[in-house]
């Protein structure tokens, strides 16, 4: 199922009126639940479910190989660096906005502190806005994605320094 098939999945339940519905495949899980008429609420969770490495080609591992391989100690400094910061996940696929709307400032920029709650960024799905929250305390380190910017589920947006 590509992302052009669950957004237009979205779309049919929100038009339905549906309050929640599950659909579970072999390899994706969604569950889309829609809040009332009032609030105006709508939350989409889109799983995907990691496929075992036998299936996987071994094609496709080799020019990772021959790439981590070429980047040297450069790329595994940078990974040692990174583990030390909490990394703040994407929940949803959708644009990635680090504005509340064009002509307003960022939420955020690298060296802000923030809270348990602070907005971080919006990501946009299907013409939703949905306020990404910090769930840690810390300070921005490191923005991962560039504003506007399509963005899949569980992909890295921030590095947060723990306080």
């Amino acid at each position: 199922m590509d992302i052009k098939e669950i957004q237009s999945l979205i779309k049919f339940v929100a038009k339905s009126g549906a309050s929640e519905v599950k659909l579970e495949m072999e390899d994706l899980k969604i569950t889309i639940k829609t809040g009332t008429a009032d609030s105006g609420n709508e939350t989409t969770y889109v799983q995907q479910i990691p496929m075992p490495q036998a299936q996987m080609m071994p094609s496709q591992q080799a020019p990772v190989q021959n790439i981590e391989a070429a980047s040297g100690d450069a790329a595994k400094s940078d990974k040692e660096e990174d583990s030390k910061y909490i990394t703040i996940k994407s929940p949803i696929i959708g644009t990635f906005y680090r504005k509340p709307s064009p002509d307003k400032s960022v939420f955020v920029e690298v060296g802000s502190t923030i809270g348990k709650g602070d907005v971080l960024c919006v990501i946009e799905a299907m013409k939703l806005f949905n306020d990404i929250e910090s769930e840690v305390s810390g300070k921005i380190v490191k923005v991962l994605v560039e504003d506007s910017s399509p963005v899949e589920f569980d992909q890295p947006l921030f590095l947060v320094e723990s306080s």
